[in-house]
């Protein structure tokens, strides 16, 4: 058994300002990608996790009036109670535009969902974990689940894409290529170092420093792309231990 107690509240100030909160639902459903543990952080028992949420969505206070929502899933996999929690605790504090999450799985249900917030006069950005725009490694090796041939069918769907950089046998260049892709077609990027975890995908430290010095220095400025060399460097999250 694993412990994980992270932290679940925090304020950006820089790059698109905004609250984040890290909730808890039931979980990725696809939970086979090679590099990830984050679907630890669940539980098949709503009502407990209702009260989690409950407990930091009673911290915002729409500061920024945008409020990014994450999960270890996608928004489908929270209960219907802090779904509408969300949705009351935007109208009271006047956020104008909500982050959600979404695996490509559950690409089918983001037109309804987004006009379930539209009717309150809320704007969702939906963000999506690719990883890499190169299907064979992302495929093959991370197993992320994603049958798209081409970045433009992707983006038919979502507005903010996450790439996992640092993982082996990418090199500056892949990593640039896959940036690029990323700004061509979508709102937003958010890179992912990788970091060591339970799974069996680890971190590459030549990988790492290649982007350390040629990559970050380049794209630290861009107003549309965030850079997180560890997880938590939003203020949420955390490492997921092994109990003694």
């Amino acid at each position: 058994m694993e412990n994980f107690n992270p932290s679940r509240y925090a304020v950006i100030s820089e790059k698109n300002p905004r609250e984040i909160v890290m909730l808890r639902g039931r979980g990725c459903s696809w939970r086979r990608c090679r590099f990830c543990d984050y679907h630890l952080d669940s539980s098949a028992d709503e009502e407990a996790n209702f009260k989690l949420n409950q407990k930091q969505l009673c911290k915002v206070t729409g500061i920024h009036q945008k409020l990014e929502v994450i999960n270890s899933g996608s928004f489908v996999d929270l209960d219907t109670a802090t779904l509408s929690l969300i949705e009351q605790v935007c109208l009271e504090k006047q956020i104008q535009q909500v982050h959600f999450e979404c695996h490509w799985r559950h690409r089918g249900a983001i037109s309804e969902f987004r006009e379930r917030f539209a009717a309150l006069g809320i704007e969702l950005k939906i963000k999506t974990g690719v990883e890499t725009f190169d299907k064979l490694f992302r495929e093959s090796y991370l197993d992320k689940g994603i049958d798209a041939d081409a970045p433009e069918d992707i983006a038919v769907y979502f507005d903010e894409v996450c790439l996992l950089l640092g993982l082996p046998g990418q090199t500056e260049e892949s990593m640039e290529l896959d940036i690029e892709t990323g700004l061509s077609h979508f709102e937003r990027v958010c890179v992912n170092i990788m970091q060591e975890n339970l799974r069996p995908v680890k971190p590459d430290p030549r990988v790492i420093a290649a982007f350390t010095e040629k990559l970050y220095p380049k794209y630290i400025e861009n107003s549309r792309v965030d850079i997180l060399m560890e997880n938590t460097a939003f203020g949420v999250g955390g490492v997921v231990e092994h109990a003694e």
